[in-house]
């Protein structure tokens, strides 16, 4: 019996390979690596080509990203880094992996705001995404240069509360409190002036919602 047992397990596992195990490496060639390189290479990460190649280049640029946002940095995409690039992974589909973005920054940004104000955080993110102005994923919007506070200070590594994932999946379920805002910023620290020319729509808490 436990022979049979052995057997059946094996057999199991070369039919459904452990998802731990869908990763990119260096020499690893294809779609998935040219998708890695390419939001690698748009964030800054990457000073090389984007050629579907996992050479030294594209792993060094791993290393960054994942030195960056908490993850161990051995340079390898597995599902931890590829979640946190924004791509699907083995062990977690796509809605999760944007749900858990969104948590993420919302989080680092407005996790002592009224629950609307941290919906509208996650609004903001999804009205850029939808925008010509700036890049069409929600991980794009995310890590784009500059674009939040939380993403240059580390706050989005932080342990995430639950109403922060709450606020994700309500946003991603089309609830924008913002109006549609595409910037937001906190009048009380906010030292550029061009943010404040923007039209404004709103003010939620301490975070002013804007065109």
């Amino acid at each position: 019996m436990r022979k049979t047992f052995l057997i059946l397990i094996t057999v199991l596992s070369l039919i459904f390979p452990h998802q731990v195990d869908a990763l990119s490496k260096r020499g690893s060639k294809g779609t998935e690596v040219r998708n890695i390189q390419t939001r690698l290479k748009n964030w800054g990460y990457l000073n090389g080509n984007v050629d579907g190649i996992y050479g030294a280049k594209t792993e060094a640029a791993v290393k960054k990203f994942q030195k960056k946002h908490g993850l161990t940095p051995d340079g390898i995409a597995g599902p931890a880094t590829l979640a946190a690039i924004g791509l699907p992974t083995g062990s977690t589909s796509s809605y999760h992996s944007n749900v858990n973005l969104l948590a993420r920054v919302v989080n680092g940004e407005a996790r002592g705001e009224s629950y609307e104000g941290q919906v509208a955080i996650a609004a903001v993110v999804l009205n850029r995404v939808r925008h010509a102005s700036f890049p069409n994923s929600i991980a794009g919007v995310i890590y784009q240069q500059g674009a939040f506070t939380a993403v240059d200070d580390g706050q989005i590594n932080l342990s995430v509360n639950d109403s922060c994932y709450r606020a994700a999946r309500d946003a991603l379920n089309g609830w924008d409190p913002s109006g549609g805002a595409i910037y937001y910023y906190n009048p009380s620290t906010a030292t550029n002036q061009w943010i404040r020319s923007r039209p404004i729509i709103r003010t939620i808490g301490k975070h002013v919602f804007c065109l």
